[in-house]
This record gives structure tokens, sequence and C-alpha cells, in this order.
């Protein structure tokens, strides 16, 4: 049965969960859960926001994949979410970009809770995942041409469905690794994104008991 909005106010209120041992069963093992001693500075700080939305009668949420360009994410599905700007808060910061890449407006999102903090080496970020609720209704997205080549709507029910995981054997960054994926469709999510769904799903099923 596809998980209610009590369902997801439940995961996300759990106490003591661990949310980084949850992410952990969809990394690839060579990854990198935290950043290195002896970097310099900070890592920039980054929001996204996992979106809900009533689809015919079921939660779905929204990703994006991003265009084909040269850098270290091109091409990738993702959340909504970008850079933090100083002195808007984390929240707003997932709520301004979703509104950017996606052209929902932030007043019609109430927001749920969030996920655990996630850092990513590549691109030196440490990432805050929030979920929200989109309260009007089924949103009419509009991409942003230069930040997102396409949208994924994707119901819970495929997101929980075992299924979906998948994995298989590939070179990243000059190295053969396994490396464990969601399967949407034609679209594989991997890497940070798919360590949020991890969290996200495993949080519904303990809360779902």
């Amino acid at each position: 049965m596809t998980p209610t909005l009590d369902d997801i106010r439940a995961a996300l209120a759990l106490p003591a969960f661990d949310g980084v041992e949850a992410q952990r069963h969809m990394t690839p093992l060579a990854r990198t859960m935290a950043r290195p001693e002896g970097m310099g500075g900070r890592p920039r700080l980054g929001a996204v926001l996992a979106l809900l939305y009533d689809a015919g009668g079921e939660l779905a949420l929204v990703l994006t994949r991003r265009p084909d360009y040269d850098g270290v994410h091109a091409g990738q599905v993702s959340f909504p979410g970008g850079r933090h700007e100083p002195p808007e808060t984390l929240e707003r910061t997932a709520l301004r970009e979703t509104h950017e890449e996606v052209g929902v407006e932030p007043e019609r999102v109430i927001l749920l809770g969030a996920l655990t903090p996630l850092y990513i080496l590549p691109s030196d970020y440490e990432v805050h995942p929030f979920v929200g609720y989109h309260a009007a209704g089924q949103p009419v997205f509009v991409p942003d041409a230069r930040e997102v080549a396409a949208v994924l709507e994707v119901p819970l029910r495929e997101l929980l469905d075992p299924a979906s995981r998948r994995e298989e054997e590939w070179e990243l960054r000059g190295m053969r690794m396994m490396v464990p994926f969601f399967l949407f469709g034609e679209h594989k999510v991997w890497g940070a994104t798919a360590m949020m769904l991890s969290e996200f799903v495993e949080r519904i099923k303990v809360a779902r008991g």
C-alpha cells in the first residue's frame, strides 16, 4: 500500500534513527562517507528538496536529470536543489532552488522534515536534504532548460518496490566497482541521491512496522 502523509511524518520523526547506516545500503563500496582530514577550509553547503505531491490518489516525488555538460555531475538524476546562499536558511535554499529549477512556488510547499546530511567528495559539498509536500495538488512543472534536462515523476510505490533496486559493476574515476542504484524506467539513480532515497525508504519501512 502506498504510504500516506501521516506515514511520511512519522518516518521523519523517528527517534534515534541511524540515517547514515540507512544511506549505506545504496553506497558504492569505494565511496567516502566523510570529508577527508587535511582538506583545507570548509565544504560548500547545499540543500535539496524531496518534493511529494498527490498524483491521482497516490503520493509521488519529483527528481530531475541534469543536462550533459563538462562537470562531475553531468547527466545524473538528482533532487531539485543547489548551493546555499547566506544569510538564507538551508530550508530556504531547498525551496528557492526547487522554484528556480522546476517552477514550484515556495509558498505552496509544506516542509515535513529533514533527512541526514551527507558529504559529496567530488564537488566538496555538504548536502542537507529536506522533505516537503505540495499542498496545492499535482504541480505543473516548468523546468529551467539550463539546469534540468528532464523531470521524473516517481510514485512512492515504485520507490518502495524492492525490484527497483539494482547493482552493476561500473568504472568510476578510473576504478571498477559495484554500484547500487534505483531503476525508474530508463533512469538509473545512484550516488548521493540514491543514498538519500535509501534513507527515506528505510524510515518509511520502520515507521510502518
